[in-house]
């Protein structure tokens, strides 16, 4: 849901990244495991500032040697493959996510081959209504990592 920012994903703070990281996405329910997919998943987005459906297209073999490839089969324009190095924040997201070999977020219950953007979509709707912010999308992440990322030294 998009509020008054003419049709731009909402770019969220350091705060509003700590609720949805620490009390929104971590649950007592976690202890099935259920929020951790989207953990790491929003974190990749973040870190690395992917798409979520870039992200969503990970195999467990992009990740490797302290970095993840984005194939340019996978990206928005098909223009080249992407290697982004591996942040410490996000290190820890994929050390405690340990996925089985194949997709790196499989679908759920073994309906579809990975997880959609329906499904994901789902989740971070429910989380934001729990923490109370208003007009967070999947998109958010990718617009906060190019907001921060100049100021980090990244270019």
């Amino acid at each position: 849901m998009k509020i008054d920012r003419h049709d731009q994903a909402k770019i969220l703070s350091s705060p509003e990244i700590s609720r949805l990281f620490t009390t929104g996405l971590k649950t007592k329910r976690d202890a099935t495991q259920r929020l951790k997919p989207y953990r790491t998943l929003f974190g990749i987005c973040l870190f690395t500032g992917c798409r979520v459906s870039e992200a969503l297209a990970l195999q467990t073999t992009d990740i490797k040697s302290g970095t993840i490839t984005l194939r340019k089969s996978t990206t928005k324009g098909k223009l080249k493959t992407r290697v982004v190095d591996i942040q410490v924040g996000l290190a820890e997201l994929l050390a405690e996510y340990q996925p089985k070999p194949g997709a790196l977020f499989p679908g759920l219950r073994g309906v579809t081959e990975r997880l959609t953007r329906f499904a994901v979509d789902k989740i971070l709707r429910d989380t934001e209504e729990r923490v109370g912010l208003v007009g967070v999308s999947t998109h958010s992440f990718r617009r906060t990592a190019r907001t921060m990322m100049p100021s980090a030294g990244v270019p």
